[in-house]
């Protein structure tokens, strides 16, 4: 079997090991060979059960949110990924950021970090889309209104008291453009805040928004 043809069905998606077990049933040790595999630059293994199409194999690399939400999950990409994927802020990000139900967590991986933090049920659900990054490549990303809650919420020490030091946070600290914050969806954002940690906050966000 030529292993190298085989998995150009599978490239656009990361490996979980049942399909390379299913891949591989011909082999007596299929354990031994998916080792023989990530050895040859065939494979990547992302953790333990996840695994990439390698450089070898001349296939195309799914894309990293769509890595992201396998690599631990259920999660979506937001903070800074979300932030900048949508055009709120200007700064370039190196590491894939998301939101999970599950316990916080960080992966460096051969392609690159990974962190998750734990945000609970029900905010979690609110605030995501489903949006196709490349032909067939799927991933789940917040909105730019839930990715700049999550910040505010994430951000260590962070509590917005007054208009003044919030619009600070948005465009000294984080770099959002005044006439983007104009678009933000206020009466979305504020259905979620009930469900919310920080809520003082996050309502001295809209407030300071609806002045806009």
């Amino acid at each position: 079997m030529d292993f190298k043809y085989v998995i150009q069905s599978f490239s656009s998606v990361p490996l979980h090991r049942q399909i390379l077990l299913e891949v591989l049933k011909e082999y007596k040790r299929p354990n031994d060979k998916i080792s023989e595999l990530i050895k040859n630059g065939e494979l990547i293994s992302l953790k333990k059960g996840l695994y990439l199409s390698g450089a070898t194999t001349n296939s195309t690399a799914p894309e990293p949110f769509l890595i992201a939400n396998h690599l631990y999950g259920p999660s979506y990409i937001s903070l800074e990924s979300a932030l900048s994927y949508w055009g709120i802020i200007p700064e370039r990000v190196y590491e894939v950021r998301s939101i999970s139900v599950k316990v916080s967590k960080k992966y460096n991986t051969p392609i690159g970090r990974f962190s998750y933090r734990s945000m609970p049920l029900p905010y979690y659900s609110f605030g995501i889309k489903s949006l196709e990054l490349s032909p067939g490549q799927v991933a789940l990303v917040a909105t730019p209104e839930k990715a700049l809650c999550d910040k505010i919420i994430t951000t260590s020490g962070l509590s917005l008291r007054s208009p003044a030091q919030t619009l600070a946070f948005l465009i000294d600290d984080l770099r959002i453009d005044k006439d983007t914050l104009r678009k933000f969806n206020l009466e979305e954002l504020n259905s979620w805040i009930e469900d919310a940690q920080k809520k003082e906050s996050l309502k001295m966000l809209v407030k300071t928004l609806e002045k806009l």
